[in-house]
Order: structure tokens, then sequence, then C-alpha cells
């Protein structure tokens, strides 16, 4: 029975759920089958929630006999991410060897509403360490693999979650981005993931609950259809009074979205953002897949962003502001006894003891000077809404196909560090999808094609707020380039 499901989407299943003419225990049979039989491979679950899935699988095929209101997710199951994403009671590592038996008390605001939804979590995922990089590895667990090849990694930081999807453990799977954490998993990985406007999913972190904006954190849906990233955020959205940076609930209909039109929109395209060198396949694919929005009615422009500084100074940039973010946890942690630096130093990945060691310095005269340059990618890319007068800005998602994965055992799984013969830096400068995090403009990846067999994502940015066209224009290019039976078989 495990690969009765594999690759049905999460709205037909709830669908038929709520119809009762499928019940979600075998449906959360079928997925742990499947976990049992493939995680060993890809490595995308960390913790697996059998019992406690099992019990809330009757529970929701009672309440279905019942006739009581279900949610929109009723009995679905789902994977959600083992970093911040918190659900109380499991054990959360974040992908950490000093946090190996930590377990919160407290669900994070959007885990509670996909399960108050009726989603029955079937596990955490994997993720690098803090989800520092833009791979998934770590000294815990090892590295997270793409389907499409078990040398290649999915992906970071979600690289679990997005695994998970992509090779049909999971319908739908929850993750987090703070630098394209989401998106990028998503290329690699050959599944849709989508970051909506900074402050549409409260989070309400502690003990600093302003800790996200630096730079904008979000979560977000990883999934095989558009329209399933529709229902989920439909779910995961909206105000929470313990997030003073989440924004009110605003009238949106981003499942409808999916099924618009989007004849007369006017698409600006970056094959670089003017300034990161990308590998020329990588460009190919990217080159004929933004035809598809043509096919559909809209206009292309290939257009300059006009940025003054170079991708080197924005991956320091956005090194430095993570960094940032990272001591700010760290305090946290000390407060509570641990000491990760002082007493834990040989037991953290390398490159994120360094990354903590590089940044600690900084003041926060610093940081609000590096907020001046964090304001002109701001600029750049709200102006090609404003000045310009497009709906949707499209490049690559990452710069290059899925790099091979590290066998060390210390979780030193990174990016490339040249490109075309340029340096890069290897945590995140191959990315284009970090600057969209100074900025919080909503933005997906979508499988656009593939090189050599291997997924390459393309990137969809929106105005603030507009992230029904987000939506839109990804339905489209769906409807017109529908990549569902591109999944390798299992």
């Amino acid at each position: 029975m495990a690969d009765t499901f594999a690759y049905t989407s999460a709205a037909v299943l709830a669908s038929r759920i709520r119809r009762g003419d499928l019940s979600p225990v075998d449906v959360v049979d079928a997925c742990l089958e499947r976990i049992d039989a493939r995680n060993e491979d890809i490595n995308a679950f960390v913790t697996v929630l059998g019992d406690d899935a099992r019990e809330r699988a009757e529970e929701a095929e009672a309440a279905v006999r019942r006739g009581e209101e279900l949610g929109p997710l009723h009995g679905v199951p789902i994977a959600v991410k083992d970093l911040f994403d918190f659900k109380a009671g499991v054990r959360n590592t974040m992908g950490s060897v000093p946090f190996a038996e930590f377990v919160p008390e407290e669900s994070a605001t959007y885990v509670r509403r996909l399960e108050e939804a009726g989603a029955i979590v079937l596990g955490k995922t994997n993720t690098p360490e803090m989800g520092h990089k833009g791979t998934t590895d770590n000294r815990l667990f090892g590295p997270t693999s793409t389907p499409f090849d078990l040398d290649r990694n999915a992906g970071g930081s979600s690289g679990g979650s997005a695994a998970a999807v992509a090779d049909g453990l999971v319908p739908i799977a929850q993750g987090s981005d703070g630098g394209g954490s989401v998106r990028i998993p998503a290329a690699w990985s050959g599944v849709y993931g989508f970051k909506a406007t900074y402050g549409r999913v409260a989070q309400a972190i502690r003990p600093d609950a302003f800790l996200s904006h630096t730079p904008t954190i979000h979560a977000g849906p990883l999934t095989r259809t558009v329209e399933d990233a529709a229902l989920m955020l439909d779910v995961m959205t909206g105000p929470d009074p313990r997030d003073p940076l989440s924004v009110p609930e605003e009238p949106h209909d981003f499942q409808g979205a999916v099924r618009r039109g989007i004849e007369g929109l006017e698409v600006a395209y970056s094959p670089d953002f003017d300034i990161f060198p990308v590998d020329d396949r990588v460009r190919a694919v990217v080159d004929d897949a933004v035809t598809a929005f043509e096919t559909a009615g809209a206009t292309v422009d290939e257009v300059s962003l006009g940025l003054t500084h170079d991708q080197l100074e924005l991956a320091d940039l956005w090194i430095r502001e993570i960094g940032m973010l990272y001591h700010s946890a760290v305090e946290g942690f000390k407060d509570e006894g641990l000491d990760l630096l002082g007493d834990h130093r040989d037991d953290l990945t390398p490159e994120f003891a360094d990354l903590l060691e590089e940044t600690r310095d900084q003041s926060v005269i610093d940081y609000k000077r590096d907020e001046h340059l964090r304001t002109e990618v701001y600029d750049a890319v709200q102006d090609v809404f404003t000045v310009e007068g497009y709906d949707l800005l499209v490049t690559p998602t990452l710069a290059v196909p899925p790099v091979e994965n590290d066998d060390g055992g210390t979780g030193q799984t990174v990016g490339p560090s040249e490109i075309n013969g340029e340096p890069v830096d290897p945590l995140i400068g191959w990315c284009l999808t970090y600057p969209i995090n100074f900025t919080g403009h909503p933005a997906a990846s979508i499988p656009a094609g593939f090189t050599d067999g291997l997924p390459v994502g393309m990137q969809l940015v929106g105005d603030r707020f507009d992230d029904e066209t987000v939506f839109a224009a990804s339905g489209a290019f769906e409807r017109v380039r529908p990549w569902h039976d591109a999944y390798p078989p299992r």
C-alpha cells in the first residue's frame, strides 16, 4: 500500500477524506510505509511520529463518521522542519549535537494552525545546523539527498522537507526561509516552494520576538502542486498578538489566484540580478522556461536592476545579518545554561562555528550601516514594480545544479566556491534567493526543467502583499509546463 497515495495531492486527499471515501488511517499508514522504505536512501526524516500519527488518524476518521465540521487539511499527512518550527512535546534538534535531546513545550504558531486545520504531523525533517546554509547536512544526521540523484544534496535549509515531498513520503511539508531555505531545496528537489510577504505568517519567537527581522525569516509550504501551497498558506497566514512583526489579515484568495489567467501580465526577467555568475546550463533552462509566461498571455522583458554592489558584498552582508540573528539566539541559550562556543565548539559544524566567531564582534553601528546596503537592494527590487510598472520579477532560483554530498561525516556539504571562474561564497553566494530576504517580498521557486537529469528552479517575485500574483503566475506556468510526471519512479 506504500505507493498508493505517494504522489496524490493534499487537496485531492483532503477532498476524498471529507467525502468519506478515503480513510485518513490508510493514508497515514501508506506514508509511514513509504518513509520506512525510502527514508534510509534520502535521509529526509530525522524523527518519525508513527504511533502518534496513527492515533490522530483514527481520531480524524472518527470525526468524519460523526459528521463534525472538518478543517481544510483534515486527515492530510504533513512533515515539519526540525529547526525553530517546534511541535510541543516532540524532540527538536535544529540539526545540532548540543540540542540532540531538546524537547519544546510549545508549538510554533504556524505548526499549531496546520494541526488545527486537521493536518497530521508524521515527523520532523532534516536541516543544517541552525539552518545556517543552503545545503542540508549536519554532524547529527548527515546529508539529505535529492531524490533525482542520491549522491547529490537536496538543498537547504529545508532540505528534509523538500526531499520528503519530492519522493512521495508526504504530500506537503512545512519549511522556513531566511535566505532561500524554502526556495533553494524546492529548486534542487524539483518541488514548489513559497515564501509569503514578510509578516503574513506569524512566528512569535521567544525570547527575542524581533529575531525574524534580520534578515526577514519566513515559514512557508513545500508541495508538489501550486494548489497545495495555496491551501497550506491559507491556513498558515494571519497575525499573532505575540508577534510584533506580523501584519493584519487582508482579504485574499490564494487558491482562487492559482486558477486565474495571466493575460496582460507584465513580467520582468533578470537572468542574474546583474551581479551573479550563473552556470550556463541553468541559464539555458530558465531562459527557455520564462517563455511559458508568454504562452500563457503575459509579456516578458529582460531588465536590469541597477545594483551597485557585487554579489560577494551582498553575500557578506547576509552572513553578517544572519550572524546577528544567531548571536541573539546564542545569548538566549546562555541564559538557559548552554554556552555553544564556550563549551560545545567541537560539537558544532565547522563552518557554523566559524560563522559565529567571525560575526560576534559586530556592533550596533555596524548593523545599522549594513541596513543602508540592504535598503539599496530593497529599492532595486521595489522599483521593478513601482517605477518600472512590472507585475512580476523572474530569475533563476539558484546559479548551479545540485552539488555532491560531502561524505566526511562532519556536516560540511556546501555549495560551490567558484562559478564561471568567479569566486562565490559557498554557504549562500550561489543562491539568487537571499536578496529577497533582505526585502521581504513574496517569492516562489517553481520547477523550470532539467539539466543532466537534475532539477532546475525558477524564482518568481511579486510586489509586497501581492502574493496572489505570484500564485497566479505559478498556476499559469504549471498548466503550460506541468512537471508532475517528472518525479523519479521508486
